[in-house]
């Protein structure tokens, strides 16, 4: 805008050149109205240049706070972007480690499960073998001098008599439990039998509680003759 206002003022200089020289110095008092009435022409437009040149200006300052403005709110959007990852990281894990317990809990029902299975196998198999020894105890009594009993803790209790001949009435007692495990356990043995581990570890190996039976009579038996 002042380079076409200078040029303005160039041209306007080399008209009253050439106006001057052409009308002669009998034209100064023209000239001086027609210089005065251009002057004042380029005051005015000088001074619509430097109004527009302010306005210009202003939106220029207004093209910078906005830019300053926008900068701003960049910074503010990288900075919840950033808390928006964060947040995400801090999600993830977490759903890992739902996953990972939620596996555990899995894992520790399925070997409850197990657990429970084997307890209760074991359970009906220890039910039948006491059925199946009951329904001999009678017989064992009478003729083996067996008797059995069911004493506290769910233990179970063997006593033998008609062992020793001089004395037939003398108790040999061995008593059964099943363990935390649910494994067969000796709890007690008397007389203490040194091959009574050995029993027990086939009793579990084999279930069958007759032969146990049988075996812990006999070793019994054998110890008269040592």
């Amino acid at each position: 805008a002042e380079d076409e206002v200078a040029l303005f003022e160039r041209d306007m200089k080399e008209f009253w050149v050439q106006f001057k020289i052409s009308y002669g110095t009998e034209q100064n008092n023209q000239t001086s109205a027609l210089r005065d009435l251009c002057k004042g022409t380029i005051e005015v437009l000088s001074e619509k240049w430097s109004e527009k040149l302010k306005e210009e200006d202003v939106m220029i300052e207004k093209i910078q706070e906005y830019n300053n403005e926008m900068l701003q709110q960049s910074k503010y959007i990288a900075e919840k972007e950033e808390q928006l990852t964060e947040i995400k990281s801090q999600l993830n894990q977490e759903e890992k480690q739902q996953k990972d317990l939620t596996d555990s809990i899995q894992e520790l029902k399925e070997e409850l499960m197990k657990k429970m299975e084997i307890k209760s196998s074991k359970n009906e198999a220890v039910r039948k073998e006491v059925e199946e020894v009951s329904k001999s105890k009678a017989l064992f009594k009478e003729h083996l001098g067996l008797e059995m009993r069911r004493i506290h803790d769910d233990q179970l209790q063997f006593i033998f008599r008609h062992i020793d001949h001089e004395n037939p009435d003398k108790p040999y007692i061995c008593t059964l439990s099943i363990n935390e495990q649910q494994d067969y356990e000796v709890t007690s043995c008397t007389p203490p039998l040194d091959c009574i581990a050995e029993f027990q570890l086939k009793l579990r190996e084999t279930n069958n509680v007759s032969a146990f039976v049988a075996n812990v009579r006999k070793a019994f038996t054998a110890l008269l003759y040592k």
